[in-house]
């Protein structure tokens, strides 16, 4: 099974949800790759992804995450890594805000939209979020 997944939004429920499935997907052998674009590399910026806000008025999370012993960004980031999950850096958006490979994480590709389309093309299933 391949599973594509875009990521364009830069938030902390934003990351639990991309991860979330990711790892998820990967734990099951499934080949993952995640494209992300505009805020979405903020999950995947060494120092952004460390401390991503949460939803105004949803601090109150927090703490459920922790009392659920829900891993922190960072460790799902790197789990996901360590899956195997393709984690690919949208070339235009870093262009255009300035940012270059080692402003980000370990491990990630930096490509086009062509680069996730020829991994998406024949997905079992694309997300967004």
């Amino acid at each position: 099974m391949k599973v594509a997944i875009i990521a364009s939004n830069g938030g902390m429920f934003d990351a639990y949800k991309v991860f979330n499935i990711a790892t998820a997907a990967a734990a099951t052998d499934a080949k993952v790759a995640i494209f992300f674009t505009f805020e979405g590399l903020n999950l995947i910026h060494k120092q952004v992804h460390q401390q991503l806000p949460m939803p105004v008025g949803k601090e109150h999370f927090a703490e459920g995450f922790k009392a659920a012993n829900v891993p922190p960004i960072p460790e799902l980031v790197q789990m996901a890594s360590e899956m195997g999950v393709t984690m690919i850096a949208c070339q235009m958006t870093m262009d255009v805000m300035k940012l270059n490979k080692e402003e980000f994480i370990e491990g990630i590709d930096v490509g086009g939209a062509v680069t996730f389309l020829d991994f998406a093309k024949d997905a079992d299933v694309t997300l967004t979020f």
